[in-house]
Order: structure tokens, then C-alpha cells, then sequence
């Protein structure tokens, strides 16, 4: 059998988080610091709204290469970001790259903001 077997690994006691996130508080390791750790391996979905755009199917099948879909919002407009279907900022399109876009955060979005347009529709 191997030396580093799951047997011989340190383990961390996380009981003392567990029972705070129910409650909706920060998990504190048994220390009592606070503690994300547990979290920083956690995919997330993150998406980027340019805009929206309501088309009947008719239109949609006249669709070709080359056609163009007009978005509700204006040109310099923010775009919006989600993490998860949940809104969490506003930013701007940037070139990474001569072949990649980035998206530069403008600002974090404040608790009222989020109940008032909670989810990505």
C-alpha cells in the first residue's frame, strides 16, 4: 500500500462550519476565523449579456451568415454579468487579444440591486 493512502491524510474537522451555513452565516473555521476556503474550488457559471431581442420563429428562419439581430440595448450601454443565473455587476466588452474578448467589471451590483432583477430571465 502506498504511503500517501487516503488513511494517512490530515483531515480537516469541518462540523463546526456546517451547521452555521444553514443559517446562512460564514462558515468559521474551528479557530473562529471566517473562512472560504471550502468554497474556492466551486465552479461557477459566469454569462454577459450584450442584450435581448424578441423575433417570431418566421424571422429566426430567414436567419442566414451575415444577418443582423438587433439588441434592446444602445451602443456604450453596460453589459450585464451573471454568476450562476444571478446578477452581480455591470462592465464593459475589452480586447484581450487580437482573437479573444474580456469583460472589463465596472461595478458590483449592492443587495437592493439584486432583488429588484434577482435572475437571469
Amino acid at each position: 500500500m502506498a504511503e500517501n493512502s487516503v488513511n494517512t491524510l490530515p483531515l480537516e474537522d469541518f462540523s463546526a462550519t456546517i451547521n452555521g451555513v444553514e443559517n446562512g452565516e460564514i462558515p468559521v473555521r474551528p479557530g473562529g476565523k471566517p473562512s472560504l476556503d471550502m468554497l474556492l474550488n466551486v465552479p461557477m457559471r459566469i454569462s454577459v449579456e450584450l442584450g435581448r431581442a424578441r423575433i417570431p420563429v418566421k424571422s429566426i428562419l430567414q436567419l442566414s451568415q451575415g444577418s443582423v439581430v438587433e439588441l434592446d440595448r444602445a451602443s456604450g450601454e453596460p453589459l450585464t454579468i451573471y454568476i450562476n443565473g444571478e446578477l452581480f455587476a455591470y462592465g464593459e466588452a475589452v480586447l484581450v487579444n487580437q482573437e479573444r474578448f474580456g469583460v472589463r467589471l465596472t461595478s458590483i451590483v449592492n443587495r437592493s440591486e439584486q432583488i429588484k432583477n434577482p435572475r437571469e430571465p
